[in-house]
C-alpha cells in the first residue's frame, strides 16, 4: 500500500465512521430531535478525546508497553466523558449506573473503533517495514551468491585462453571472441533479475565449447538440447553452476553427459558425470550446489524442483517453471 493510498483509505475510514456514528445515535438510540439533542453538542468533545487517544495517549502507552496502565486510562476517560454528557449535556438527573448503562456506548464505540483502526494502520505499516527489509536481504543475498560464481566461470576461460595461445595461437581470436561475449553476460547482462532464455542458453553454449576444449582427451563432454521457444525469461547464471559442479567433481577419462530442455514453459536440466567413490564423499560434492540452492529458493520459491542423486554416477536434475 502506498502512502498515498494509505491516507486515502484512512481518511475514508473516518469519515464514513463518525457519519454512521451520528446516524445511528440520532435516529435509533435517541428520543431528541436535531435542533434539541445534545449529542451534537457533546459530538465535538467526544472527536477531541478520540484523536487526543489516537495521536497522543495510544502511540505513548504503547511505545512504552504500558498495555495495564493504558486500559486504566481508557476505562476511566471513557466513564469521565460518559459522566459529562450524562450531568452536563443531556441533563438527565439519571444515577450513575442509569447512565452508564444508557450512554456509556457513546462514549467506548468510537474510542475502541479508532484505537483498532491504529492498531491495524500501525500493523500494516510493520508489515510492510518487514517486507521490504526481507526484499532487501534476498536482494543483497542474490548479490553476493552471483559475486561467488563470476570469478570461478571467468578464471576457467581464461586458463583455457591461456593454454591455446601457446599450443594453437591460430585459434585463439575465436575464443577471445567467446570470452568476451561471457564477460558482456557475467558482467552486465546478469544484474538483472531475469534475461532471455536465449542470452543464458548462448552463455551456456560458449561455456561448454571452452570446456570440451580445454578437457580434449581427457573427458568426453556429450551435450544435447531440446527448446521449443526461447521467449521465455530465466534467472542468469542459475544453470552453469550444476554444469561447472560437473567438469569439477569428475575422474578422468569419463563422460559428462548435459541435456537442457524446455517445452511449454518448463525448463529441465540433467547433468551427470563419473566421480571417485574414495576420495570424494557426497557433501564435498553438493558443497558447490549450496549457493544454487539457496538462489532458487529465494527466486522460484514453489516454482522448481531440484534433486541430487549418487549411485554409479552423480546426477542433478532441476525443473524450472519460466516465466
Amino acid at each position: 500500500m502506498t502512502l498515498r493510498n494509505k491516507y486515502i483509505s484512512q481518511i475514508l475510514v473516518h469519515i464514513l465512521f463518525w457519519m454512521l456514528f451520528v446516524f445511528v445515535s440520532l435516529f435509533l438510540f435517541s428520543d431528541y430531535y436535531w435542533k434539541d439533542n445534545p449529542f451534537l453538542q457533546y459530538l465535538i468533545l467526544l472527536m477531541g478525546i478520540v484523536y487526543v487517544n489516537n495521536f497522543f495517549l495510544l502511540p505513548f502507552f504503547v511505545k512504552k508497553k504500558l498495555y495495564v496502565l493504558y486500559v486504566l486510562v481508557f476505562v476511566t476517560i471513557s466513564a469521565l466523558a460518559t459522566f459529562l454528557y450524562c450531568y452536563a449535556f443531556a441533563q438527565c438527573g439519571c444515577s450513575v449506573f442509569k447512565c452508564l448503562s444508557d450512554y456509556l456506548w457513546q462514549s467506548l464505540v468510537p474510542l475502541i473503533f479508532f484505537s483498532f483502526v491504529w492498531v491495524l494502520y500501525r500493523f500494516i505499516d510493520k508489515q510492510e517495514e518487514i517486507d521490504t527489509v526481507k526484499k532487501e536481504h534476498a536482494e543483497m543475498e542474490l548479490k553476493f551468491l552471483k559475486s561467488q560464481i563470476n570469478p570461478h566461470v571467468l578464471f576457467n576461460n581464461l586458463n583455457t585462453i591461456y593454454s591455446y595461445a601457446i599450443e594453437k595461437p591460430d585459434e585463439t581470436p575465436e575464443l577471445i571472441l567467446m570470452l568476451s561475449d561471457n564477460l558482456k553476460h557475467v558482467l552486465y547482462e546478469s544484474n538483472e533479475r531475469f534475461i532471455p532464455l536465449a542470452k543464458e542458453i548462448h552463455f551456456i553454449d560458449n561455456y561448454l565449447k571452452f570446456q570440451t576444449i580445454r578437457t580434449e582427451g581427457v573427458k568426453q563432454v556429450i551435450y544435447s538440447k531440446s527448446i521449443d521457444a526461447f521467449q521465455y525469461q530465466i534467472a542468469p547464471l542459475l544453470l552453469i553452476t550444476v554444469i561447472e559442479n560437473a567438469f569439477k567433481h569428475s575422474t578422468l577419462h569419463s563422460e559428462i553427459k548435459i541435456h537442457i530442455e524446455v517445452e511449454e514453459g518448463v525448463l529441465k536440466l540433467s547433468c551427470e558425470n563419473d566421480f571417485d567413490k574414495e576420495k570424494t564423499g557426497t557433501g564435498d560434492l553438493k558443497i558447490g550446489l549450496i549457493n544454487l540452492e539457496k538462489r532458487l529458493e529465494l527466486i522460484y520459491k514453489d516454482k522448481y524442483q531440484f534433486h541430487i542423486t549418487k549411485e554409479e554416477n552423480f546426477k542433478v536434475e532441476l525443473k524450472l517453471h519460466l516465466k
